[in-house]
Parts: structure tokens; C-alpha cells; sequence
């Protein structure tokens, strides 16, 4: 009787150990689906052989995955986001590159985890990252959407750091189309932004991701980081190159989700004009974050770019009576 008993205990706890996180598991899909994306594309970069570490920043601490050899590139992601937003272009990355892909201030694992996002901490995050990892050995820059401001603006400031920048979807000027609500307050809210953000080959998220989309939108990075730029007020005009892209010398390769309503091609395409030096490269049918969308086809334009030599400086005109 009394070994019954336990089968019956140890067989219930058996079961209770399966069932139980499943249970959880399907209650945090239903109720934090982006959370649970982000998880899954960490053990992703896991997975592909990266490993995270922690790197001490004027923020705070922040996390950092590293892997593979080579040259080095880091990896930036977009407002709201974290490393593993690069996690299905990254096996063909590592084994060309050494990849450092931080999950940025304020975001996901990295300090500060409460108040306003600023410029200035972002700033910081790369700046120690840079020095910590990449000390005597330029780096590609590769940034989606927020991350390429910062890569741009980091590029001003150190270029002989920087051997050569990739902005994905994101730019250092004003001009983003100001009809799109990036941080919606309603499920239909969310689905008009998502929308926009996705390629017409794309299908939509269903309503309980889009409602994690507008809780996120209250109280997550990008909330923090659209406080902080509203705190920094005029202070934030040194932080865009409106009308100074030409003090960006490093030379850029633009790779560009063609259906991004955000950020248009025609904004892509002010960038190509006010750069020294750069080169458009259009992903079709791809929207604002196309390493996550449309992996195949962001990588294989980014592989194609950085194949290429640089794009060189335009030569500038003579002034009256030169030589």
C-alpha cells in the first residue's frame, strides 16, 4: 500500500513537472509574447555559439554577446529591442566576423532598468564597448533603426575607430514620416503601426501580440527612451546631423527595407545625398526591422555591401580660380 502511495507521489510529481511549466510557458506566450521571443532568440545566439558577458558602462552594467573571429563588427539594435534581434543572421556572420552584439543601456539585461533612456547613456554603452573590445582595431558598425543613429553619431566623434558604418533602416537627421505611432495606445493603434512597419508580404501579428506591442509601448525601453528625448530638449540638437551629414567620413553602406514607412526611401535616399561617401542597397519587400522579417534577404545584401570596397568620397568641386 504505502509503495502505491508513492508511485502515486512520485507519478503526480512527474507529471506536475511537465505540465506545470508548461502551463506557464503557455500563459507567458499568450500573455508576453515578446518576451518570450526574446528569450527564444537568446538561446538562439547561444545556440550559434555566441556567449554573453557583462561589461561595466557610466549607465551601469550592460550585456554583451560575443562570438566567432575575424574582423571585428558590432551589432546595434533598435529601440526597444535587444541582441537577439540579430539572432537569424548570425551564424553566417560569426564565421566571418568577431561579433559583438550588446543588448544597449536601458535595454532588456542591461543597466539602467528603470527611468529615462538618454542619448548620452547609449553613447556610453558603445563608447565602452568599443574601448573594451576593439581598443586598436577598427570595427564595422552595423545599427537597425536606432542603433544606426547611434552608430553615426559614434562615427563623428571616432572615426578612425569606425572602418565602416551600416545603417539598416535609421539615420542621425529628422524627417521620419511623423504619420506612424511608434508607440501606439491601442490594439487597432498597434495594428496601423505594424502596418506600416512590415512588408506587404508580411502577415500582421494577431491581436494578443499586438496588445503585449501596446503594453510594451507604456512602460518598455522605447516608452523610456521617447522620455528621455523629451527631457533633453533642445539639448538633443547636437545629437542629430540635420544639415551636418558631411562631418560623417567614414564611408556607409545604407541596406534598406524598401516597404519601411517609417523610415521611406526617400529618407534612405536624403542620406545617400548628404553623406561624403555612401551607397544605397534596397531590400525589397522588407519593412523597418528586416533582420528579424526578412533575414535571407538583409544578409544577403549586407554580404554584398561590405564585399564591395567602400564607396568613395565624391571629389569636391574647385572653388573659383583653383587649380
Amino acid at each position: 500500500m504505502e509503495s502505491r502511495t508513492l508511485l502515486k507521489l512520485a507519478i503526480g510529481f512527474g507529471l506536475a513537472v511537465v505540465v506545470v511549466p508548461m502551463l506557464v510557458g503557455m500563459w507567458l506566450f499568450w500573455k508576453r509574447p515578446l518576451t518570450v521571443d526574446a528569450w527564444m532568440s537568446r538561446l538562439a545566439l547561444g545556440k550559434r555559439g555566441l556567449q554573453a558577458f557583462e561589461l561595466a558602462t557610466p549607465a551601469g552594467t550592460m550585456t554583451v554577446w560575443e562570438g566567432g573571429s575575424g574582423p571585428a563588427m558590432v551589432l546595434l539594435h533598435g529601440a526597444g529591442d535587444q541582441a537577439g534581434a540579430w539572432a537569424r543572421i548570425i551564424e553566417p556572420l560569426v564565421a566571418d566576423y568577431r561579433v559583438l552584439a550588446p543588448d544597449l543601456p536601458g535595454h532588456w539585461k542591461s543597466d539602467p532598468r528603470q527611468g529615462p533612456i538618454t542619448i548620452e547613456q547609449l553613447l556610453a554603452g558603445l563608447e565602452a564597448l568599443m574601448d573594451s573590445r576593439c581598443a586598436g582595431e577598427p570595427a564595422i558598425l552595423v545599427g537597425n533603426s536606432m542603433g544606426a543613429w547611434i552608430s553615426f553619431l559614434y562615427a563623428v566623434e571616432h572615426p578612425d575607430r569606425v572602418v565602416r558604418l551600416v545603417a539598416i533602416n535609421g539615420g542621425p537627421v529628422r524627417d521620419e514620416n511623423p504619420g506612424i505611432n511608434v508607440l501606439p495606445r491601442t490594439r487597432e493603434e498597434a495594428r496601423a503601426t505594424m502596418k506600416a512597419l512590415l512588408g506587404p508580404n508580411t502577415l500582421l501579428p494577431p491581436d494578443f501580440v499586438l496588445d503585449d506591442v501596446v503594453r510594451q509601448a507604456r512602460v518598455g525601453p522605447a516608452a523610456r527612451l521617447a522620455e528621455g528625448l523629451a527631457q533633453a530638449g533642445p539639448g538633443l540638437e547636437k545629437y542629430v546631423l540635420d544639415g551636418r551629414l558631411g562631418e560623417v567620413t567614414v564611408p556607409v553602406e545604407l541596406v534598406w527595407g524598401d516597404a519601411d514607412e517609417l523610415f521611406t526611401m526617400s529618407y534612405a535616399q536624403r542620406l545617400v545625398e548628404g553623406l561624403p561617401a555612401a551607397r544605397l542597397h534596397p531590400v525589397k519587400d522588407c519593412g523597418h526591422v528586416p533582420q528579424r522579417e526578412c533575414p535571407d534577404r538583409l544578409l544577403k545584401a549586407l554580404t554584398a555591401a561590405l564585399a564591395e570596397p567602400p564607396p568613395a568620397a565624391a571629389p569636391q568641386p574647385l572653388s573659383e580660380g583653383g587649380a
